[in-house]
């Protein structure tokens, strides 16, 4: 059998494991649970380290066509309008990274990965295909799917998220943890913005138990706006109680919103005016990952969110699951005619678990200093003040992927 791997998941972690395997010259079968491949109307905002996973798979021209690059990053005091902090990006982060700082619509970047998909003769894509169950055996694994659709090969990765299938059998069902964070977001043309705020920078908001941040997608036509707030589904915001918490498309309501947010300033209320439309999204995670146990076992390893969820506070779900493609597609691609897969496996989640369980501590830790009240609200107020551009700034992050071990 020549070398296969099977990757069950066609979100964008999934469709950038398949992609980075081609190019080491893997044949894949990606395995698409719905019936067309399609991304929610969101927005992701992808670091230098992102970026540059993209600049080495050759698909730079693509991102430029669809992306935004702002010019700065803005904290902001929700009651205040004062500003807190703020971080160069543009040529800056060029300069300093060597690649830019971009944001994008989610569709737009998983359009730009199925794009370079459909023109790569060693990727089978498969729709209605929801992996059931797997046997990880001698020599490789034989997965299952709902439609009775068998697939025999080298190696499986789960890139099929939170609710992962493949974590459930490898790792055992676990529920995933609440948050008690909702996720109210919504988009908008950038020429029905108050011209203030149509700048091509990231804004990001702050006040107690709440946060929104806005920036430009589609090369700056459109404003991604999320509004994040404490509180539950369907107590006073969108569905009844007993909504599906794995949707990521409740419909929400302005006036639940303005309810939770409660008093903000002038600036920020004309962004939120504009919105015509909102979504709702409850944020759950996992605790972060302890080993590389947890990331691989055998023929088998995990991806993106189906290993590491993260909350959306450092702005690195969808770079760390660029960051595993890569790291997949580089091993893989020394690896020689006959990979020994679970030591292959095995490296990957050595080199992956540390620092995605280090991005999954931070982006906790950021959501209790993005809400904070009281003394740690004055003392992160001070210190942004007094430290500038150092505390915004992620160097350790920005200057990834680390080399495989």
């Amino acid at each position: 059998m020549t070398n296969k791997v099977v990757v069950a998941g066609g979100g964008i972690g999934g469709l950038a494991c398949a992609w980075a395997l081609a190019r080491a010259g893997l044949q894949v079968d990606l395995l698409e649970q719905a019936g067309a491949f399609g991304e929610v109307g969101a927005g992701i905002q992808l670091g230098p380290n992102a970026v540059r996973v993209l600049d080495q798979w050759g698909l730079t021209p693509a991102l430029k066509a669809c992306a935004a690059f702002p010019d700065g990053l803005h904290v902001r005091d929700a009651h205040r309008a004062s500003t807190l902090g703020t971080l160069r990006l543009g040529s800056l982060a060029r300069a300093r990274y060597g690649q830019p700082y971009a944001t994008v619509h989610r569709a737009d970047l998983h359009s730009l990965l199925l794009n370079a998909l459909e023109g790569e003769p060693r990727v089978r894509l498969h729709l209605d295909s929801r992996l059931t169950t797997y046997e990880d055996k001698d020599g490789g694994v034989r997965v299952t799917c709902d439609n009775e659709a068998v697939f025999e090969a080298h190696a499986l990765i789960g890139a099929d998220g939170l609710w992962s299938r493949v974590r459930a059998q490898l790792l055992g069902a676990q529920p995933a943890r609440v948050s008690g964070h909702l996720a109210y977001r919504g988009m908008v043309r950038a020429t029905q913005l108050p011209v203030a705020q149509r700048a091509s920078d990231v804004s990001a908001w702050l006040g107690p138990r709440l946060h929104v941040v806005h920036y430009p997608v589609r090369r700056g036509e459109l404003f991604n706006v999320v509004a994040v707030v404490e509180g539950t589904l369907g107590q006073g915001h969108g569905g009844p109680p007993g909504s599906d918490p794995q949707s990521w498309s409740h419909e929400a309501r302005q006036s639940d919103l303005y309810r939770a947010l409660g008093p903000v300033c002038a600036e920020l209320r004309s962004v939120l005016d504009a919105v015509p439309e909102w979504k709702l999204w409850a944020l759950n995670d996992r605790p972060p990952i302890t080993g590389a146990n947890q990331h691989a076992s055998g023929h088998v390893a995990l991806l993106g969110d189906a290993a590491h969820p993260l909350r959306p506070y450092l702005a690195q779900g969808a770079a760390m699951a660029l960051e595993d493609a890569w790291t997949l597609g580089r091993l893989a691609g020394t690896a020689g005619a006959a990979p020994d897969w679970p030591a292959l496996l095995a490296r990957y989640a050595t080199t992956r678990w540390q620092r995605n369980a280090r991005v999954q501590r931070r982006s906790q830790r950021n959501g209790t200093i993005f809400h904070a009240s009281g003394p740690l609200r004055w003392a992160r107020d001070a210190a942004m003040a007094m430290l500038g551009e150092p505390l915004i700034d992620n160097p350790w992050l920005y200057q990834g992927p680390p080399e495989p071990c």
